[in-house]
């Protein structure tokens, strides 16, 4: 086990290399002008302009810019030269070409928001979907079963964009019987917090739970008609030992990828959902990012939704040894 999470961890470490080379070539080797965007519009002239780009290395090969930043990652690093220069404490992703501020900074107002909806609506999904989905494979045939592929057709047709505006213009700007979507630190206000949150959550949560419906009354149908459930019945085992602890230990596997892999990309920012219900988190502020050519900030928060994904990756081959004893892990 302990020699595969090392293997695994240094695939994902390669692999973090190989995004941040690709992103970092795509981005700083485009049309934009940084020098232009951090002088501004008023006094910027083209003496003040080369003199930024000398004074940040912007002029130098993509190589030994690349250079720059990864070392900044590990030992920080000092941003231009002179009165102007920006000091960037390591981890340092660059300062933003807007505000002259340390990504970073930016990166740790905005994450606290993305992971209240990650963590929120991850758990609504799962329960509901998860719930939802074996209750429609073990009543084969029935209402609920049809109820739940009804569910899951409508969930995947929806987008949050369209559902979250709507309930939004319905619940709380009509009705009045919601509260307005916002973000409060929980640890300043806990229950407002939880207010605020609560329509992103069960927009997204909702949604999401579609995909987990799907799947999990497909994986439970699949193990149900498996010869070791058969067996286990034919042992004079109660419906609900079979169905809880060998069939559903069974059809974890899939359901564990997808909220693995979906928690990753949300810790990353939800970009429509942020836009949506105007949070303020690493989603929207990526958005805008790209809208100001804000490369920095757009290079930050494409390394940070790649380093959760590839985090939770790991995390999802290693619970497998763990939910079905027959993986085995080299």
């Amino acid at each position: 086990m302990l020699r595969y999470l090392i293997k695994r961890s240094l695939i994902a470490v390669i692999t973090l290399l190989m995004i941040s080379i690709t992103t970092f070539w795509l981005f700083f080797a485009g049309s934009a002008n940084p020098a232009a965007q951090m002088c501004g519009a008023k006094a910027c002239d083209a003496a003040k302009i080369e003199r930024i780009n000398k004074s940040l290395g912007l002029k130098d090969p993509i190589h030994e810019q690349y250079g720059r930043f990864m070392s900044g990652i590990f030992t920080g690093r000092e941003i231009g030269e002179g009165a102007d220069a920006i000091k960037c404490p390591a981890p340092c992703l660059g300062v933003s070409f807007r505000t002259s501020e340390p990504v970073l900074d930016i990166i740790e107002r905005g994450l606290p928001v993305s992971a209240s909806i990650a963590v929120g609506s991850a758990v609504i999904s799962v329960l509901l979907g998860v719930s939802l989905g074996i209750a429609s494979a073990l009543k084969r045939g029935g209402w609920l079963d049809k109820f739940s592929i009804g569910f899951a057709l409508t969930g995947a047709s929806l987008q949050i964009f369209f559902l979250g505006l709507l309930l939004q213009m319905v619940l709380v700007y009509q009705l009045k019987i919601w509260d307005r979507p916002r973000y409060v630190p929980p640890s300043e206000d806990f229950l407002g917090w939880l207010s605020g949150m609560s329509l992103p959550w069960v927009t997204l949560g909702v949604l999401s739970a579609a995909t987990y419906a799907r799947f999990a009354r497909a994986e439970m149908l699949e193990i149900l008609s498996e010869d070791f459930v058969r067996t286990a019945r034919a042992k004079g085992l109660t419906p609900r030992a079979v169905n809880i602890k060998h069939a559903l230990r069974a059809s974890l596997s899939s359901i564990v990828t997808i909220f693995g892999l979906q928690l990753g990309g949300l810790l990353g920012g939800a970009a429509i959902t942020e836009t949506t219900f105007d949070m303020p988190g690493i989603g929207k502020l990526a958005v805008k990012a790209v809208g100001d050519d804000n490369l920095p900030i757009v290079m930050a928060t494409v390394l940070l939704a790649a380093f959760f994904v590839v985090l939770f990756n790991v995390i999802v081959d290693a619970m497998y040894a763990v939910i079905d004893p027959r993986v085995k892990l080299s």
